[in-house]
């Protein structure tokens, strides 16, 4: 079974649903990608898994325990961490405030968590009280990511990393999540690159209209020729 695993999940806002019958699963040390066309339900799909968006049908385990009916608050403390796309750092804190910050739930020692954080975004050492909004777009996601990681997760996920960075900053970021998978940690990514997400993926999941349309490892996927044809222009 899969550390992290929402099967069947069907469920939307208001009397809608937006994500159908749909299932994503992800193991430790491994690298999932949820990609497909824009309104397929990619990010609803990592609300439900984080429970944030109510379920008419299907369940979510972690480990092997069913946390369906948990609180967002109460799977990050089982071990999830979630990096949205949008408003993900504090612009008004410094970088290390940042990290500090997302170490929260935390009472032990923070400070070999952090100097690990710096090892993989070296420029956030650098900048470590330097103010968040005065960063890059490119840096500001280094330092979403390395607050995620300051809860020491089990399960690190991520909507949308790379949107709106450059694709030499897109690549280096590909390059740092690839090194935290080295770690352990189990990784789920929406991501609008999808080849280039796929490319790094252990597992993919195309989706259309809220559902599963192809479930495959990354390579597979990319060599599928309907998912190229239709899903990574040709």
């Amino acid at each position: 079974m899969s550390y992290l695993i929402g099967e069947n999940l069907t469920g939307g806002y208001g009397g809608a649903d937006v994500i159908s019958d749909c299932s994503i699963f992800v193991e430790k040390g491994e690298i999932a990608v949820v990609v497909g066309p824009n309104g397929a339900g990619k990010s609803t799909a990592m609300k439900a898994l984080l429970g944030m968006l109510k379920l008419r049908s299907g369940f979510v385990k972690l480990d092997g325990n069913d946390i369906t009916s948990m609180s967002p608050q109460e799977r990050v403390a089982q071990g999830m961490a979630f990096v949205p796309q949008n408003k993900n750092i504090f612009v008004t804190m410094t970088v290390e405030e940042n990290l500090e910050m997302g170490a929260f739930l935390r009472r032990d020692d923070i400070n070999e968590t952090m100097e690990q954080v710096f090892e993989l975004f070296p420029v956030l050492k650098l900048k470590r009280k330097q103010l968040a909004g005065e960063l890059s777009g490119g840096q500001r996601q280094q330092v979403a990511v390395g607050r995620a990681l300051m809860t020491k997760p089990l399960v690190l996920m991520l909507d949308e990393p790379t949107a709106g960075v450059s694709p030499i900053v897109m690549d280096e970021l590909f390059e740092r999540i690839l090194e935290v998978k080295q770690t352990g940690i189990a990784i789920l990514m929406v991501e609008q690159n999808a080849r280039q997400a796929l490319n790094i993926a252990d597992r993919g999941f195309v989706m259309v209209t809220g559902e599963n349309r192809f479930t495959d490892t990354g390579e597979a996927l990319l060599s599928n020729k309907e998912v190229r044809k239709s899903f990574l222009g040709g």
